[in-house]
């Protein structure tokens, strides 16, 4: 029999519906970012997308919290990039801090307001992260992503990425924020190019009472016997945070100038609770920031401060701008448009911390050169010293520095010819 109208209208009502419901239900399996680890880079992307109402689904390979080699200093531009309200989990206070050149001429510069702050990177990082799923992320951690793939059969349309993980499983994305560290797949996938490699080594020894309260509120940095060398201890409680970095190359005196800084600070008789290293690497100048609906961030795209290789301040700030974008990205109907956004983010990392790496080339390379300059300068000149504490405090930068004082103009200058 013929069905009727009225039947076949109900038959295509039931039709649309199911059509609308499959779109729908094609819809959420695709997440709008997906951020691939869960560093201070990766929370920052996935909360700035989250909190921009988005679907976003965060990956990292470790069981959260673990940890990681890092010095765990917290200046002022990490500070301003925390999710508002956070509350940092700080181990100590800086007040004071004391140059040396490798282990002479020691001198303590102190300041009334606090210079800059100490964390642990473990209780730091489960933070960020925290904040991130309180704004919407998923977190889904002991997950490894093995590649992403943005053409070919795993992929259903231009407007998607494919986020292959290493059982075989696969997640779908309109876009993804790569935040797996240096030596990461993303970074790979994206063809990022380093050009500064160094070589960081870092023990975290537990000290008595009495040797935590002459460390309190006070760090050493001591220029290092190495060209671009130097060392630190960061108190943090009964632990003392000791590190030294030096340029890839050298592993054993690396290794020399670790111990031996440690036995002439007193320390060698403390049996170290870890003991480990890092190397860190550097972006070169062209080396891209996005490839087709990715982005990189933080150590992923190699950005950090080459002189001092702070990297924790860049890793917020670039996350943060790699969330923001990505949802733009997520929201591109074509691969022009995409293309565009990806454009902008890689903009607007040069604008800020691409113009503060180039200044930090230069100041490695005089700082290269003639480290007993900078110490004298550091520690016998004023201005020089409260440029330092501007920096830690986030009221200035190197750049903004060498923009506004004609003196450090002359001095890079001088250093380039």
């Amino acid at each position: 029999m013929w069905a009727s109208g009225r039947d076949r209208e109900q038959k295509h009502i039931v039709s649309s519906e199911n059509a609308d419901a499959g779109r729908e239900l094609e819809e959420l399996s695709v997440w709008d970012v997906v951020v691939v680890g869960a560093g201070p880079a990766g929370a920052s992307a996935a909360y700035a997308a989250a909190v921009a109402g988005r679907r976003v689904l965060l990956l990292e390979k470790a069981e959260l919290p673990r940890y990681k080699t890092c010095g765990g200093g917290i200046i002022g531009y990490s500070r301003d990039a925390l999710p508002p309200g956070f509350e940092l989990p700080l181990q100590d206070r800086i007040h004071a801090v004391t140059f040396s050149l490798n282990g002479r001429l020691a001198r303590t510069r102190r300041s009334k307001r606090m210079l800059f702050g100490l964390i642990n990177r473990p209780e730091f990082d489960a933070g960020l992260v925290e904040e991130a799923q309180k704004a919407g992320a998923e977190l889904r951690t002991g997950v490894t992503v093995t590649r992403v793939e943005q053409h070919g059969a795993a992929v259903p349309d231009r407007r998607t990425v494919a986020v292959v993980l290493s059982g075989g499983e696969t997640v779908l994305a309109r876009a993804v924020v790569g935040a797996d560290g240096s030596a990461g797949r993303i970074g790979a996938h994206v063809g990022v190019k380093l050009d500064q490699v160094d070589l960081g080594l870092e023990s975290e020894i537990p000290v008595p009472a009495t040797v935590a309260e002459d460390w309190a509120g006070r760090v050493l940095i001591d220029w290092g016997p190495m060209p671009g060398s130097y060392g630190w201890v960061f108190p943090k409680g009964d632990t003392l945070t000791v590190g030294v970095i030096s340029a890839r190359g050298d592993g054993a005196g690396t290794k020399r100038y670790l111990e031996d800084f440690i036995a002439r600070l007193g320390l060698a008789g403390f049996e170290p609770k870890i003991s480990s290293g890092h190397l860190t690497r550097c972006r070169s100048d062209d080396s891209p920031l996005s490839r087709g609906r990715v982005l990189v961030c933080g150590d992923a795209a190699g950005l950090l401060e080459p002189w001092t290789r702070e990297g924790i301040s860049f890793a917020l700030r670039s996350g943060r701008l790699a969330g923001e974008w990505a949802v733009r990205i997520a929201e591109s109907h074509d691969a022009v448009d995409a293309r565009r956004q990806a454009l902008n983010y890689a903009f607007a990392i040069k604008a800020g911390l691409g113009v503060e790496m180039g200044v930090g080339r230069r100041m490695l390379k005089l700082f290269e050169r003639r480290p007993g300059i900078l110490h004298a300068v550091l520690t016998g000149f004023r201005p020089a010293w409260k440029a330092f504490a501007g920096i830690t405090r986030g009221t200035t930068s190197l750049a903004e520095l060498v923009r506004t004082h004609p003196l450090a103009q002359r001095a890079l200058s001088a250093m380039d010819r």
